[in-house]
């Protein structure tokens, strides 16, 4: 049975300038949050673990209701799920801007994520109801240039607001616009899908239990030490509610997530080249900031300048690659898109103290390079890999599996910088005094969020330029171990995706575009 939408001939350009509106403000809200750790450290004087928590527990949050806020549309009503979710996010922002604890902070980022979820999913399927033929082509080609510049800027906004008016600043510009969103969706239109009868509740609840379970894990071995046991017992419970969301999954009639899919190899590939692509991308946008503030002595607003050269290629290059498309096979551009970050993600290695624009620029572009080709091909060759009945289905699973390793890459990123960072400390800070000489692991963890100033006014004044020194240079060297670690990853996908691709090259010939599918997939959001 067909979805029964009760139109509004006069409203879709109102329709359109909510739902864009609303999308803008989540990339924002992503890297904004990233922006402002520093600041937020300096006011609650949180653990490294817990201020991660300010940009994991709303990309946790995000990735695993994501599948789930599409079947509470399909049955409850888009506009009514898009209203509630942007009330939720902007209540959530509102709280987050004026919170007076980590706690609070982090517990506000996660509920802001489940809203967020809920305005990308039935936003998305709002304009598929709403615009037909063409009209329906352009409406998403805006959402997705809009989405993509809010990511494209949204470091540099959050640098500018953080370093004007303070950290709080970067979550009360959009609950304020969130509010704006809220008082517009009751003018769109209402529709639903008659046969959306329930929600699976078992896949939703194990399959964000096992990932808030890992990412606890990774984010808390670091301080706790691998071996204790919240963090053994936190790696156990995500392995097993793993199992059990296969478990449950593969015994609903009408699963959120068909397993089945990854059955079939090429769509298989092009998730695993999502994952590479967002782990080679997304914990650059995290942590980079908190580097060029530590390291160099950026402002908020410098740090968020300087990753403009990494983020606006990614608003240009996805309609570049569709042009491509007209004379490279589309395998080679999605293995492009891989390839290119595991490439720029390497040459980054060249980041250092006191690094130029123009020596960072290289590797900047070609990751940005290949991330915005990633937008343009990626999603159209996963839905595209599979049978036409089964697009809706392949496109959330293509995203929730975007989405859901942009969240476990952030976290294993972080994890990383802090193990390597204090090892390349090691017993370096012996030769001073303060309450960091014999704590390498402390002095790692406030390097990693964004502040040097603190720990080298701990020492006498005329060693605090060897202090910082040594500090930088063991945080450099951990930035590098890091950027190998994920260079690797990319390049070990990229092969994959290639070979896989390869099988599949008498399908994809120059100039042939992929069959256009009835599911819309939703934007890239990292």
């Amino acid at each position: 049975m067909k979805d029964t939408p009760q139109r509004d001939a006069r409203r879709p350009v109102i329709s359109l300038v909510t739902v864009v509106l609303a999308s803008f403000l989540l990339p924002i809200s992503l890297t904004g949050a990233s922006v402002a750790m520093p600041g937020v450290a300096d006011d609650f004087h949180n653990s490294l673990a817990a201020g991660q928590w300010i940009v994991n527990g709303y990309d946790l949050a995000f990735a695993s209701f994501m599948l789930a806020s599409g079947a509470f549309a399909d049955r409850f009503g888009r506009r009514k799920v898009f209203a509630t979710g942007s009330a939720v996010f902007a209540l959530s922002s509102l709280v987050s801007a004026l919170s007076g604890n980590i706690l609070v902070l982090d517990a506000a980022r996660a509920v802001a994520g489940l809203g967020a979820a809920a305005v990308l999913t039935s936003g998305s399927a709002l304009l598929a109801q709403i615009f037909t033929g063409p009209a329906r082509a352009k409406a998403f080609g805006v959402f997705g240039t809009v989405v993509g510049i809010g990511q494209a800027f949204g470091p540099f906004v959050s640098g500018a607001l953080s370093t004007t008016f303070g950290w709080r600043a970067i979550f009360l510009v959009p609950a304020v616009a969130g509010g704006v969103v809220v008082l517009l969706s009751f003018l769109l239109p209402e529709s639903r899908d008659p046969e959306a009868t329930r929600v699976d509740w078992a896949g939703t609840v194990t399959l964000t239990a096992a990932l808030a379970s890992l990412i606890t894990a990774l984010l808390e071995g670091p301080e706790l030490g691998w071996g204790h046991g919240l963090v053994v017992a936190a790696f156990v419970v995500s392995a097993v509610l793993f199992v059990a969301f296969v478990v449950a999954e593969r015994r609903q009639q009408r699963p959120m997530a068909d397993l089945s899919l990854f059955k079939q190899p090429r769509f298989a590939s092009l998730c695993a080249a999502a994952v590479a692509m967002v782990a080679g991308f997304t914990p650059l946008l995290v942590y980079l900031p908190s580097y060029l503030t530590a390291v160099n002595g950026e402002t908020t607003m410098h740090a968020g300048t300087d990753l403009l050269m990494l983020t606006v290629p990614t608003i240009f290059f996805p309609m570049i690659a569709g042009y491509l498309q007209r004379w490279i096979p589309l395998n080679h551009l999605v293995t492009a898109s891989v390839g290119l970050p595991a490439l720029g993600v390497a040459w980054l290695t060249v980041m250092e103290p006191g690094i130029s624009n123009w020596a960072a620029l290289g590797p900047y572009l070609v990751i940005g390079i290949g991330v915005g080709i990633a937008f343009g091909v990626q999603d159209g060759a996963a839905v595209s890999s599979v049978e036409p009945e089964r697009a809706g289905m392949a496109a959330g699973m293509f995203n929730t599996m975007r989405l859901g390793g942009e969240t476990v890459a952030i976290a294993i990123a972080g994890t990383l910088m802090v193990t390597f960072t204090r090892f390349h400390l090691g017993s370096r800070l012996e030769a001073f005094s303060g309450p960091y000489a014999h704590d390498p692991g402390a002095l790692a963890a406030t390097v990693n969020q964004g502040q040097l100033d603190g720990p080298a006014g701990t020492v006498p004044a005329g060693m605090r330029e060897s202090f910082r020194s040594v500090a930088s240079s063991a945080y450099t060297s951990g930035l590098h171990d890091v950027l190998w670690v994920m260079a690797a990853f990319c390049a070990a996908v990229t092969v994959l995706v290639a070979v896989v691709g390869a099988r599949h090259k008498a399908s994809e010939t120059p100039g042939a575009a992929a069959e256009p599918q009835q599911a819309e997939p939703a934007p890239a959001l990292v």
